[in-house]
């Protein structure tokens, strides 16, 4: 961290008191984008419920109406509740560095700003399968107040064998976002009740994580986002389908191998990191901080609202 007076970021155990205006403001968008996308169906479901419930027929009829006939798109907005399970992080810099934290704990926040949520594309085609775009804000926080175990060497001395988190760390967290954007496959599974559609899916892509990782000697931070690799996931659902609107529940299974490098830069948006990174890679620079690693197993219950391109066709 910069020491200088009336600096714009002040460091809060209670991680509530910092001021991060760019980073904030990216958030705060992309969430009430998020929310548009999940309201908008209600305002459109209200004019054509009406008309499409005068033509539901028996139970069996809707039920066999409820997949279409017909390709479809829909667009999706989702909130939902996070647990990732403990894991190991290593802080490797050559001659520095050889860090090995033992099952750190990880808090997802979801309720918290910037909160969980995610948006997707999803398209079927005329049978049972369907592709999706899938983005998904999670967060990871590392529980600084716990102890850990720790091996290796730290500024090149031995590391102890136990300490609490924060006497090594003065920040280890991915706030604005553990960021995962897959590309899934998408079957619908065969209906047992009217309009209620199960479908399951898997699915890979890659992880932009907002990091923030500070050691607890060090003046310098990294606060930026990155491309930290790649991540797969498995998901389970059920949608409910109205006439153009669906409902879902899901469950989802993300895994996430991360490599941070460790820049010790504050950084601006998105596009902009991310080609700083590349140019570093592409030069062969090594991040001044090192390379931190981890893995982010996360179970992930979500509920989310769409708007479909086509209605439930009428019996």
């Amino acid at each position: 961290m910069r020491a200088a007076a009336g600096t714009a970021w002040t460091f809060d155990s209670s991680r509530r008191a910092r001021r991060v205006p760019r980073a904030e403001l990216a958030e705060a968008l992309f969430a009430l984008a998020a929310l548009a996308i999940a309201v908008a169906p209600v305002l459109t479901e209200q004019s054509v419920d009406g008309s499409s419930a005068k033509r539901s027929g028996s139970a069996a009829s809707s039920s066999s109406a409820a997949t279409p006939a017909a390709p479809e798109w829909m667009l999706a907005g989702y909130g939902g509740v996070p647990y990732t399970y403990p894991s190991d992080v290593v802080v490797e810099k050559p001659g520095v560095h050889d860090l090995t934290a033992k099952d750190v704990s990880w808090d997802g926040e979801p309720f918290t700003n910037p909160i969980y949520y995610g948006v997707r594309i999803v398209r079927y085609g005329a049978g049972r399968l369907g592709t999706m775009l899938d983005f998904t804000h999670s967060k990871a926080i590392a529980r600084l107040d716990e102890d850990a175990a720790f091996s290796g060497t730290l500024d090149g001395a031995p590391a102890p064998e136990r300490a609490k988190l924060r006497d090594i760390f003065r920040k280890l967290e991915a706030s604005h976002g553990h960021n995962m954007l897959t590309l899934n496959g998408l079957l619908r599974l065969p209906s047992f009740l009217p309009r209620i559609q199960p479908y399951v899916g898997l699915g890979a892509g890659i992880t932009l994580p907002h990091s923030e990782v500070q050691l607890a000697g060090n003046d310098q931070r990294t606060y930026e986002y990155q491309l930290a690799g790649a991540v797969g996931q498995a998901l389970f659902g059920l949608e409910f389908r109205t006439a153009r609107m669906s409902y879902f529940v899901e469950y989802k299974f993300s895994f996430a191998p991360y490599t941070m490098p460790l820049t010790e830069r504050e950084g601006v948006l998105l596009p902009v990191d991310l080609w700083s990174q590349f140019r570093n890679w592409l030069s062969g620079t090594a991040p001044p901080g090192g390379v931190l690693t981890t893995t982010f197993a996360s179970h992930q219950g979500i509920f989310g609202l769409g708007i479909r391109s086509a209605p439930i066709a009428a019996p």
